[in-house]
């Protein structure tokens, strides 16, 4: 059996002598062996730096990046053009449901294919890889795929 595992750094450095309310939320993220380091901040809504990436926007990134590539796996194992995939993916925290976490995450991608790809192959696909999907199967929250597909002449 073979186990993979994947490692993240996070590092601070600032005061929180200052308080609650302004303590610097700015931290750098990183995910070895990858030289790409993240700028990242909490949510404005709770003191962060809007300019900046946060926890739960990655989470919802990780969840519609995942989606993707698990698609486009199986849509070319099916030998299927696809030429293009935007997903405008969101997700809801409600801070008056405790504990508070991210509830649902909906993803909605918008695909785009050749023949001879029909809607009704392309649906069956995307379920196919959402089942599959390791982001989706790792979670509590409830990840919804409400895609709409463009099949070009």
């Amino acid at each position: 059996m073979t186990v993979h595992r994947y490692r993240s750094t996070c590092s601070w450095q600032g005061t929180t002598a200052v308080g609650y309310d302004h303590y610097d939320r700015g931290h750098v993220v990183g995910a070895p062996p990858a030289a790409v380091t993240l700028a990242m901040s909490g949510d404005a809504a709770f003191g962060g730096d809007p300019s900046r990436l946060n926890p739960e926007s990655l989470l919802v990134a990780a969840a519609a990046s995942c989606q993707l590539l698990s698609f486009l796996a199986v849509a070319a194992r099916a030998r299927l053009d696809v030429v293009a995939y935007h997903d405008d993916a969101e997700a809801d925290m409600p801070d008056d449901d405790r504990p508070v976490r991210i509830t649902e995450i909906r993803l909605r991608p918008h695909i785009t294919a050749r023949p001879p790809a029909t809607e009704a192959r392309l649906r069956h696909l995307i379920q196919v890889a959402h089942r599959g999907c390791y982001i989706a199967n790792s979670l509590r929250t409830v990840v919804t795929v409400e895609p709409s597909i463009t099949i070009l002449d």
